[in-house]
């Protein structure tokens, strides 16, 4: 597992992103939103009829991964879906830049992680609610309420178990 200590919380580090293998899924499956979202915003006819290869691509990815992550969800740079199995992420949640979700986590509702926040396998966000930068969520965390930035959260539901 890559070092991840020197990670930024503002800058997105994009290689993070790059589809390295031929089965790849969370990469693939963060490139289709990315490229579906991209033609959409460009506008004009051909990205348009353009932007349907990507819908198709990322239902593909998506029935492969058996995780939900709408096409128009706000992501910052950098998220790196480690084993993308089961996340389903709410079409109002917003990721920040350099994020790393784990398998089964749910984003439910318009929850906010900022930057280079690490949400471990299993964890629950339910919000509305803000996570701050640098944030560690422990796996099957349960998270109702805001998180300060800096802090390790773990349990049911989430309470801060370090500074």
């Amino acid at each position: 597992m890559p070092d991840d200590s020197n990670v930024s919380a503002q800058t997105p580090d994009w290689s993070r992103e790059h589809v390295q293998h031929f089965w790849d899924p969370g990469r693939k499956l963060l490139r289709s939103v990315r490229r579906y979202q991209s033609l959409r915003s460009s506008g004009g006819l051909v990205a348009r009829i353009a932007s349907k290869y990507w819908v198709l691509n990322h239902w593909f990815w998506s029935l492969v991964t058996q995780s939900e992550i709408h096409l128009s969800t706000q992501i910052g740079g950098g998220l790196r879906l480690t084993h993308p199995t089961g996340i389903i992420i709410h079409p109002d949640a917003q990721i920040g830049p350099n994020c790393m979700i784990f398998q089964q986590v749910t984003l439910a509702g318009p929850v906010i992680l900022g930057g280079h926040v690490d949400v471990g396998a299993g964890a629950k966000l339910i919000g509305p609610l803000t996570v701050g930068d640098d944030v560690v969520i422990g796996a099957n965390a349960v998270v109702t309420k805001d998180v300060p930035p800096s802090v390790t959260v773990a349990g049911i539901p989430a309470k801060v178990i370090s500074d």
